[in-house]
């Protein structure tokens, strides 16, 4: 007998896994909902606003897609009302939890910025939409100036990129006008915000002398799958 006499056709395989999307696929979830387990592994995060499609599938499908995260120690997080979810690892004591998603290292201005997008949305409880211009936000940070303003403005711009481009907390709603994403609530806790602010108190009543060394932070980290940027200038 020939070997293609015990190979299933693709007919036969369709009707075995009726979720199956090419010959021999032996996936049982959805397209869209793999589309969407996809993109919350990819990160940052998945937006019903952006991605209306994917939304409605996470939605539907939460208990899955949240099963089928704790399959690789990934808690789910979602907001429902805000409509944005991400992925973090568990949180247990009853299992030595592997690392899911690689670490990655934010600069000190780098957060000193999302404790500004944190205040600005915070500031506007209720509006669908907060909108910022870039010199606002970059007036806001001036305080945490060190060495010459080429160098400071410099940093500031490649901030300012990574939280549109990897962070995607900042998107574009005008010449030089940018909407903040519900997002920053999360990937800046609640330590991070008194440590920042701890340094703001101590830098304006010259206790730092202006220095983020002095000062006493350092960068943080974050969960993140892009590649590096360079790191903020030297002073």
């Amino acid at each position: 007998m020939s070997d293609s006499a015990d190979t299933p056709t693709e007919v036969e395989a369709s009707a075995q896994n009726p979720s199956a999307l090419w010959f021999q696929d032996t996936g049982t979830l959805g397209e869209r909902t793999r589309r969407v387990l996809l993109e919350l592994l990819k990160g940052p995060y998945v937006s019903g606003a952006q991605s209306p499609q994917l939304w409605s599938a996470l939605v539907a499908d939460e208990a899955i897609v949240r099963s089928r995260l704790h399959d690789l120690f990934l808690e789910l997080v979602i907001d429902k009302i805000d409509e944005f979810a991400f992925t973090r690892k568990v949180v247990t004591e009853e299992v030595d939890v592997p690392a899911a998603v690689r670490s990655e290292r934010l600069t000190f201005l780098d957060t000193a910025m999302l404790l500004v997008l944190r205040q600005l949305l915070l500031a506007a409880p209720g509006e669908r939409r907060v909108i910022v211009d870039r010199e606002e936000v970059y007036e806001r940070l001036a305080i945490y100036r060190t060495g010459d303003e080429s160098t400071f403005q410099r940093n500031l711009n490649g901030a300012w990129n990574r939280m549109s481009n990897r962070l995607r907390v900042l998107h574009k709603a005008g010449e030089e006008r940018f909407e903040i994403s519900p997002m920053v609530k999360f990937l800046i806790d609640e330590d991070q915000v008194r440590e920042l602010i701890d340094v703001y108190e101590r830098i304006a009543a010259g206790e730092a002398k202006g220095s983020i060394a002095e000062a006493g932070l350092g960068s943080v980290e974050t969960d993140d799958s892009e590649t590096d940027d360079p790191e903020e200038d030297e002073a």
